[in-house]
């Protein structure tokens, strides 16, 4: 059975091993961090503090906005995403479906989290899976704020693919 996590685009390429999962997974993308992919890609900040893993993490940003730029998948976004919390799935690579969301609603928590943020945390209420972070202050604040979704630490991905806890037990 394939498990399902929602995460930023900017997360596969800087962590290599959420694209060779030990079993099968679903990505559920925000359409909004696909977009934030090129202004990552061109910032003159380093992505990784290692300059050959930020040589790394650029050529696979580049690869996914070549991706998501190619004509054909363009257009099935274009199409597919015209309403609000609509999904266009797409195989990635062996076991890797990549499922993109147009979420909305940006000011849910108010200046609690960030657009970003919220859209992420709205779409693991919405879709009932797991959010996928290495943000330790987003963490933080999910739990000070009592955000009602599950979340896992980058560091815990295996363990949420191959055991994970679910939403039966967190709610027991």
């Amino acid at each position: 059975m394939k498990k399902t996590f929602v995460l930023e685009a900017v997360m596969l390429a800087v962590y290599g091993e959420l694209l060779v999962p030990p079993e099968p997974v679903e990505y559920i993308i925000p359409l909004s961090t696909i977009y934030e992919l090129e202004e990552i890609l061109h910032s003159p900040d380093p992505i990784m503090l290692d300059d050959e893993e930020d040589a790394h993490v650029r050529t696979v940003i580049s690869h996914m906005i070549r991706y998501f730029d190619d004509p054909f998948t363009r257009k099935k976004l274009q199409k597919g995403l015209v309403a609000p919390w609509s999904t266009v799935s797409f195989p990635y690579q062996d076991d890797v479906t990549l499922t993109v969301l147009r979420a909305e609603d940006t000011a849910y928590w108010g200046e609690l989290f960030d657009p970003i943020e919220t859209e992420l945390l709205l779409a693991a209420m919405r879709c009932e899976v797991p959010l996928l972070t290495d943000q330790l202050d987003l963490q933080k604040r999910i739990i000070e704020h009592q955000a009602p979704v599950q979340f896992y630490d980058i560091e815990d991905f295996t363990f949420a693919v191959e055991e994970g806890i679910s939403l039966e037990d967190l709610r027991g």
